[in-house]
């Protein structure tokens, strides 16, 4: 197996951990950090001294699947616990993996969708999301890229790195016509339910959806590497447990508790983590709309991030390199296979976004 240079990661570790570190970090696509001592004191304060540091059950222990289960609105049985929404991938490729099968991503896309499918032996299909449509995801385009040799497709929403949403009418008419064909459909929400304007549901309850999400985007708690997976269907989910076993053996108790203490008070991170992301996402449409001679956007309608392009097609890697060195970071649209575009992130940075968006404007026009 060789898997390719994970682009974004290299870009973020060379600056986010430098010494010292970049001082607007806008490539980031979380929300703003919480330490331990302010999530335990959420609530009236919680004590996990006495939290047993042994291992957890595989599928996730009860009060962590059942604050999840409370949290989405389904039967906590259904969820499985993973590290991260990365784990939770692995085990979905891991189950349908079989030779010359294929798998159906957007694109652009997070890169390890079609990096992890390549490692499992499985093709990738691929439906295109076009800037002039706001990137968006329809049932009917998305059926035309599958074919006999489809075994699972993926739909991303709210989108990285577009921020597109998918109206929930079409997923679950998407759901309901793969499901004719026994393919399953996952829905990665890992920005859900951070939307601007209209809300949506989760898919968690749709049938034949299988949707896979974590605490590191809308809930801001990256740093628990906690992620689960929503699978109703009871043999799939046994199986789904079985490969965690195989690959993680489990997740660590103290990690778990933390997690479900968050989710207990999760609209206290929901509140912080919306009121940051509004206030600069209005920021970021200002500036955008000063800056349309020389780039377009199609404004985010949920999560934290933006895609926005050079609209003469100039590759954006040097002016994202000009932009780190004046203290600003973005990432390259080269990260997600669009070279014109760059990722910004609107959502960690709680102070300092408009010093930051000033040096990205003379940056920009310099």
């Amino acid at each position: 197996m060789n898997l390719p240079p994970f682009l974004l990661d290299h870009w973020l570790a060379a600056h986010e951990f430098a010494t010292p570190p970049i001082r607007y970090n806008l490539a980031a696509s979380t929300g703003p950090k919480w330490s331990v001592d302010e999530l335990l004191a959420l609530g009236g304060g919680r004590d996990i001294g006495g939290v047993k540091i042994g291992y957890a059950p595989p599928e996730g222990g009860k009060r962590v699947r059942e604050a999840l289960g409370g949290f989405l609105g389904v039967d906590p049985d259904w969820v499985v616990v993973t590290t991260g929404a990365s784990e939770a991938l692995l085990i979905v490729l891991c189950l349908v993996a079989r030779p010359g099968a294929n798998i159906v991503l957007p694109t652009p896309a997070f890169s390890p969708f079609a990096a992890m499918a390549d490692a499992w032996g499985l093709g990738v299909n691929s439906y295109p999301l076009q800037r002039e449509e706001g990137f968006r995801q329809s049932a009917e385009a998305i059926l035309v890229a599958t074919d006999d040799d489809t075994a699972l497709v993926l739909v991303n929403t709210p989108h990285n790195p577009t921020g597109a949403v998918m109206p929930p009418g079409e997923i679950e008419a998407l759901a309901q016509k793969l499901g004719e064909r026994g393919v399953p459909l996952v829905v990665d929400e890992v920005y859900h339910p951070l939307y601007f304007g209209r809300q949506s549901p989760t898919a968690a309850s749709v049938p034949n959806a299988i949707v896979m999400g974590d605490m590191s985007k809308a809930l801001s708690l990256a740093g628990l590497r906690t992620g689960w997976l929503i699978i109703a269907d009871p043999e799939l989910r046994k199986r789904a447990i079985d490969a965690r076993s195989y690959f993680t053996i489990s997740s660590s108790p103290v990690l778990e508790e933390l997690a479900a203490h968050a989710l207990d008070n999760h609209e206290v991170l929901l509140d912080r983590l919306v009121a940051v992301a509004s206030a600069n996402r209005a920021a970021l449409s200002a500036v955008m709309e000063r800056v349309s001679d020389t780039v377009a956007w199609a404004e985010p309608e949920g999560g934290t991030v933006a895609f926005p392009w050079f609209k003469d097609g100039r590759d954006s890697r040097p002016f994202c390199q000009a932009l780190a060195a004046a203290g600003v970071l973005v990432a390259p649209g080269d990260c997600f296979g669009s070279p014109e575009h760059f990722r910004v992130g609107f959502a960690a940075q709680a102070e300092g976004f408009g010093d930051a968006l000033a040096i990205f404007e003379r940056t920009l026009r310099g």
